[in-house]
């Protein structure tokens, strides 16, 4: 068998030497396309997560639900037949049109003073969800800055942890009921309020991120090649925790219209003349044991839940989406 082969390699040898080069290999011309084109060229960080948020039809039927109802809270005052919110409807025999149930006259009926509830869900849910979306974005834009600073810059670790173990072993609730008793009850009392302690744990949740990203090969190698701290920043770790960071903004902004339910609940909330959702469900929880009546805090809790939730389904299929772990 050793024989066999030692014979067939031979011949094999010296019919090679006796082909010509041209015969044993073809020459491939240039192409530019080609040459450029790689595995994943065509592939863009947004494009991929807006594919990959897509896929989740559950969270998309919610977002698109979300946004109708936003565009809604706005859109409500300038249709025709409309009430105002505040203002005390009556009779032809000037009455006023207390308690009212739903019905053709009123859609969602009346409270006991004779006010639409339509009318006045709506201007809460557009109150509430104002409250919500400057709260995340104040929280966002505060906690990112210093959460980034607090994680990168060493020096700075050990005064920013103490100021966050101060403000963190005080009560947020304290802080929003002595907030919202010291200062005029208005939108920007309770949005200062929520913020000025919110942000911190946006800040540590930052922080912890950025310690464990800080000192990876490509940040390591960008700091030996003098990239300014700033370019590392915005170019290696921000983009690393978008997913994060958007989940964090989804869920704030339900925490915050909880809370403006909650400060209203104990009488320290918005006035009565500024609907909102907690004013409406602390009208409403009155009369809970009045079946007849019990319509008036059904409708702003259904709305609230269902806010609540999108918020919370939406934020964890985006966050997915953004990680570019589940792109390719």
């Amino acid at each position: 068998m050793m024989k066999q082969f030692s014979y067939r390699h031979t011949k094999e040898k010296q019919l090679m030497k006796h082909m010509e080069e041209s015969d044993l290999f073809s020459f491939a011309e240039f192409q530019e396309e080609e040459a450029e084109r790689g595995g994943y060229s065509n592939y863009s960080y947004w494009n991929s997560t807006i594919l990959a948020f897509f896929k989740n039809r559950g969270a998309v039927v919610l977002l698109l639900l979300l946004i109708l109802l936003l565009l809604f809270t706005f859109v409500q005052p300038y249709l025709p037949g409309q009430y105002d919110p505040n203002k005390i409807l009556n009779d032809a025999n000037g009455m006023q049109y207390r308690n009212v149930p739903p019905g053709k006259i009123f859609i969602l009926g009346t409270n006991s003073i004779g006010q639409d509830l339509w009318a006045r869900i709506w201007a809460g849910t557009r109150t509430s969800l104002l409250i919500g979306i400057l709260v995340a974005l104040a929280e966002a834009v505060i906690g990112i800055s210093v959460g980034v600073v607090w994680g990168y810059v060493r020096k700075v670790d050990f005064i920013l942890t103490e100021i966050y173990n101060i403000i963190d072993n005080i009560p947020n609730t304290i802080i929003l009921i002595l907030i919202s008793y010291i200062l005029k009850p208005s939108v920007e009392t309770l949005v200062f309020a929520m913020c000025l302690t919110g942000w911190i744990q946006m800040a540590r949740f930052i922080r912890n991120q950025i310690l464990i990203i800080r000192d990876r090969d490509y940040n390591v190698a960008s700091r030996c090649l003098g990239t300014p701290t700033g370019r590392i920043i915005v170019k290696n770790l921000l983009p690393y925790l978008v997913s994060v960071i958007m989940l964090r903004m989804a869920l704030t902004i339900p925490a915050a219209i909880g809370n403006e339910v909650f400060i209203t609940y104990i009488g320290l909330g918005l006035p009565v003349d500024i609907p909102s959702l907690g004013n409406l469900i602390n009208e409403g929880r009155v009369l809970i044991t009045s079946a007849a009546l019990r319509y008036q805090l059904v409708y702003p809790t259904i709305i609230l839940s269902f806010v609540t939730i999108s918020f919370y389904i939406i934020g964890n299929a985006f966050s997915d989406a953004a990680d570019p772990k589940n792109h390719v």
